[in-house]
């Protein structure tokens, strides 16, 4: 049975372009609920170890505090478009902010492992369409022709949250409690969300649109599978683990079946994926997934590494992030003036080289004694080489659909980011339990008694345990050296992935001032 129906015609799009003090306004009610939602990608991955200390909670029970608002943020992300139609995005945007906001509340006094990941589930699933409804609603409230501004200043947001996450957490961690590390969205989400619900005007009137429940069911399914197998497969041994492999086998079946509902079984999807059939919008999201696995998995390698064999504390830790935070912040605003004048797949390849090249002189200095400005130079390159791809292909993007596809394109890009940085973190994970157990055996085999080196340890005092650690820190080195350079590896393999976008219209996209 289909859900074949007549459709309405969609209603004609209000001009909602704002000028002076309001567009101001509302660009600082955006950004608040931006930087709220990214910061909070991040910041909890500092805070894991004392969250777990304080909840009497393992390790592996510790990462659904991270797992449970992924997954429920994912599934959100590709929904958003239907739900703006629905409720208007007005009402949605303003709606997902407050229930953010109640949400990190609830994380801040939570007392059991438990709520905190309940609360998380909830907080996931009103945060996941805050950053589409964001660089949608950033798009129409500036004139056309000051895209590039709209989305340098949407960028500062998406990039600039999973950066500062790192050395805020570690500060309000060290300094104050975890508990702070959510109770500091109620400012930002009250303030958003009385500019936001003062000033905003929705392009559209709410439709009724029908509810595709299918489509739903195997968006959740699929998503949610997906995200659990990329959590624990490399915990659970993978196919080794009957549990991995059904959910794999459920991912598979699902994707399958949602791709042939919502192309052929319904008029009305839940998710339009029609829209990849702009070749911008199909390229650009292959590009944001590549560009969200080396953003995101070097946020996951770098405090694993400084954290642990280098032994910085959260707060050195964290501050590494704003090396890399600086420059985005100081190229940003000149990245669309660059694109006005320079061909966008240009400025796309320079990044990844950039990208590949910071990345590859990390991996560099990835040793044993490397200290805190060891990772300065690396960091700095690679912060301004995601400046150099997050506004473009944002740019490429939205300048490439209509204001209707506007929305869903903007969905697509930031679930593929997002699922990049899923997809990065349980590759990297395999890399480095597979190369720490390789290089251990390696090193092992090597400090045997009858190597002079180690007799003279031995004798100078050194015991078989201290010579162990210094072993086993030496391997964890290594193998975070050898996770640096697949980051590395992905950035250089999307060189070829620029040639699929479009090349750029003779008509420019402008960065005027606001």
């Amino acid at each position: 049975m289909t859900q074949r129906s007549a459709v309405a015609a969609p209603d004609k799009r209000r001009d909602v372009t704002e000028h002076g003090i309001c567009r101001l306004l509302i660009v600082i009610g955006v950004m608040a609920a931006t930087l709220m939602q990214t910061l909070d990608t991040t910041i909890t991955n500092v805070a894991l170890p004392t969250i777990q200390g304080n909840l009497g909670a393992s390790p592996d029970e510790g990462t659904w505090v991270v797992t449970a608002y992924t997954i429920a943020a994912i599934i959100v992300i590709p929904l958003t478009p239907w739900l703006q139609d629905r409720i208007g995005r007005k009402l949605y945007f303003c709606a997902s902010i407050v229930g953010f906001t109640l949400a990190s509340v609830a994380c801040g006094t939570a007392d059991s492992l438990t709520f905190l990941v309940t609360a998380r589930v909830v907080q996931g699933a009103f945060g996941g369409g805050l950053l589409a409804t964001a660089q949608a609603i950033l798009r129409d409230t500036f004139p056309r022709q000051q895209l590039g501004t709209s989305q340098a200043i949407f960028a500062l947001g998406a990039i600039l949250g999973p950066a500062l996450g790192p050395p805020l957490g570690g500060y309000l961690v060290d300094n104050y409690a975890w508990n702070w590390c959510f109770d500091i969205n109620v400012v930002p989400g009250t303030l958003a969300t009385i500019l936001l619900f003062m000033l905003l005007r929705d392009p559209t009137s709410p439709r009724k649109s029908p509810v595709d429940v299918v489509g739903l069911i195997l968006l959740a399914s699929t998503l949610s599978t997906m995200q659990y197998v990329f959590t624990e497969g490399e915990r659970n041994y993978w196919f080794a683990s009957g549990t991995i492999l059904t959910m794999t086998v459920v991912c598979i079946v699902s994707l399958a079946a949602f791709i042939w509902w919502e192309l052929t079984m319904t008029d009305v999807p839940m998710v339009d994926l029609r829209v990849f059939k702009n070749r911008s919008v199909a390229s650009g999201s292959v590009l944001a997934l590549a560009l969200g696995g080396v953003v995101f998995g070097s946020t996951y390698v770098i405090p694993q590494l400084t954290q642990g064999p280098l032994g910085f504390t959260p707060t050195l830790s964290g501050e590494l992030f704003i090396l890399r935070a600086v420059p985005i912040l100081i190229c940003a605003p000149f990245v669309p003036r660059l694109a006005a004048r320079v061909d966008r797949r240009i400025i796309l390849a320079v990044g990844f080289l950039l990208m590949a090249a910071g990345t590859l002189l990390q991996v560099n200095v990835t040793t044993y004694t490397a200290d805190f400005w060891s990772f300065a130079l690396p960091l700095i390159i690679v912060g301004v080489s995601s400046a150099l791809l997050f506004v473009p292909i944002s740019i490429a993007v939205l300048s490439a659909t209509t204001p209707s596809e506007g929305p869903k394109a903007a969905a697509m890009i930031n679930l593929a980011t997002q699922l990049g940085g899923s997809i990065a973190i349980a590759l990297l994970d395999v890399v480095v339990d597979r190369r720490w157990t390789f290089h251990s055996s390696v090193l092992g085999a090597a400090t045997n008694s009858g190597e002079p080196a180690v007799h003279q340890f031995f004798g100078h005092g050194g015991s078989t345990i201290q010579l162990n650690g210094i072993v086993n820190t030496q391997a964890a080195v290594l193998a975070y050296a050898d996770a640096t350079v697949v980051m590395a590896v992905i950035a250089l393999l999307c060189l070829p992935l620029v040639l699929l976008m479009r090349k750029p219209a003779a008509t420019a996209v402008t960065a005027s001032p606001t």
